[in-house]
């Protein structure tokens, strides 16, 4: 038995698309932590610096070795084994604070409409959630992959709207002021910074899929391509027309506050929309991610590493359904957090294995000339740099800005890699 390739360009494009962002819901925050002018400026210039580089490097190795598990593949191949299951077990950590994430903001979407759900309710509400988007990866990649482009579209329509109605009542400039004043700047850059890059990363996450994608030497690059300005539009143009408006003091922006922003731009029946495709929005994410994340452990338990029934294939579906199912149930248990506890978490983790996934790129254009690659950076050496040093420095700027407490979490969930990695290998020895 084996993985089903049923995964087309524009499937694989809507999974890339809510394995990166799904649309500017919960990218509120970032306004009042930087002021209005330098939140567009760090709109504009993150795709250009962090996720077009990113991407290209990733479509590159994509083409070389298009093997499931991405980039856990490109590492060990570069590294070894050893790093290969560091930046797999890294990025499964780090799955769980990031997927745990979009229950907690389904239910705070939800508020919109019922803003005293019980404790109870909300817990209910987000189990339900999560139950409902594992059973569709059970089901297989081609349902989630359908699934995945229509949420898409029901993300981005509202969004879309809000765009036209606010187009024309735009009365001042959306960069004014350009900063926020005094010593809030300062203490709001950690999770500001880590706000956007969180919101402009994971391109590297839908590699894992590539064994279950059709063409995938070619198909991966066409999607993070398409997905790129994409993204990048879905989050400047409603930001600043909302900005423009003056609808709203954006001092008070928080996560979760678009619906009401577009309510006051366009009306009541905007802010139902622009809710509903939150709630929709959270829903591709979840699936999405829960499909990429999931063949990490499936990968590393093939590797010998994981217990082997996590390798186990449905024998109707074709999908990886014990790594599904514990994925889902680590994300049930990491819900419980708080969102803006999770995020620069998520965001320091991320960048530890990025940069990993930065240095094999460069290592293997030197030590592996000869490998195929139906398509490559171009530019040479200098071409390479230009694509690994821009996303490195982001991801070391954003682990220097995390503070003690994300970083002490993350270095001790980086550490816990090498444990698992002694204790599988002992264990198989005994074997």
């Amino acid at each position: 038995m084996s993985l089903r390739r049923e995964l087309g360009v524009v499937s694989l494009a809507a999974i890339v698309f809510f394995n990166v962002s799904g649309g500017p819901y919960g990218i509120e925050d970032t306004v009042p932590s930087f002021g209005p002018g330098l939140t567009l400026v760090l709109l504009l210039l993150t795709p250009l610096l962090w996720s077009l580089p990113v991407s290209l490097a990733m479509s590159e190795l994509a083409s070389a070795m298009p093997d499931e598990g991405g980039y856990v593949t490109w590492t060990t191949r570069a590294f070894g084994p050893f790093w290969g299951f560091q930046v797999g077990w890294w990025s499964w950590l780090d799955s769980f604070v990031d997927v745990a994430v979009y229950p907690a903001l389904f239910v705070e979407y939800l508020r919109y409409w019922h803003p005293t759900l019980a404790p109870l309710e909300r817990w209910l509400l987000a189990l339900a959630f999560i139950v409902a988007l594992t059973t569709l990866n059970l089901l297989g990649v081609r349902p989630t992959g359908r699934a995945a482009v229509a949420l898409a579209v029901a993300a981005l329509a509202p969004v879309a709207l809000l765009v036209a109605v606010g187009l024309p009542r735009m009365a001042a400039a959306p960069w004014t002021p350009f900063t926020i004043e005094g010593p809030t700047l300062a203490s709001g850059l950690g999770l500001g910074l880590a706000v956007v890059m969180w919101n402009y990363a994971g391109w590297d996450t839908p590699s894992t899929v590539l064994g279950e994608t059709r063409a995938p030497e070619h198909a991966f690059r066409r999607a993070l391509l398409l997905a790129v300005p994409l993204v990048g539009v879905s989050y400047v143009l409603p930001v600043g027309v909302v900005l423009a408006s003056g609808a709203a003091d954006w001092t008070t922006w928080t996560t979760g506050a678009l619906p009401a922003l577009a309510a006051r731009v366009g009306g009541a029946w905007l802010g139902h929309a622009v809710a509903a495709g939150a709630v929709l929005s959270t829903a591709g994410l979840f699936m999405a991610l829960l499909l990429t994340n999931s063949r990490l452990p499936y990968v590393l338990a093939r590797a010998g590493v994981l217990p082997r029934g996590l390798g186990a294939l449905h024998p109707r579906f074709g999908t990886p359904w014990p790594a599904v199912l514990v994925s889902a149930a680590a994300y049930a248990a990491c819900a419980a957090f708080s969102f803006k506890a999770l995020i620069v978490l998520n965001v320091w983790l991320y960048s530890l294995a990025l940069l990993v996934e930065l240095a094999a790129f460069l290592t293997l254009r030197a030590t592996a000339p000869q490998l195929p690659r139906p398509w490559r950076v171009p530019g040479g050496r200098a071409g390479a740099l230009a694509v690994t040093v821009p996303p490195a420095l982001f991801a070391l700027g954003a682990m220097a800005t995390a503070g003690w407490g994300n970083t002490l979490a993350g270095l001790a969930a980086a550490l816990s890699g090498p444990l698992v990695w002694w204790l599988a290998r002992r264990a198989g020895s005994r074997r």
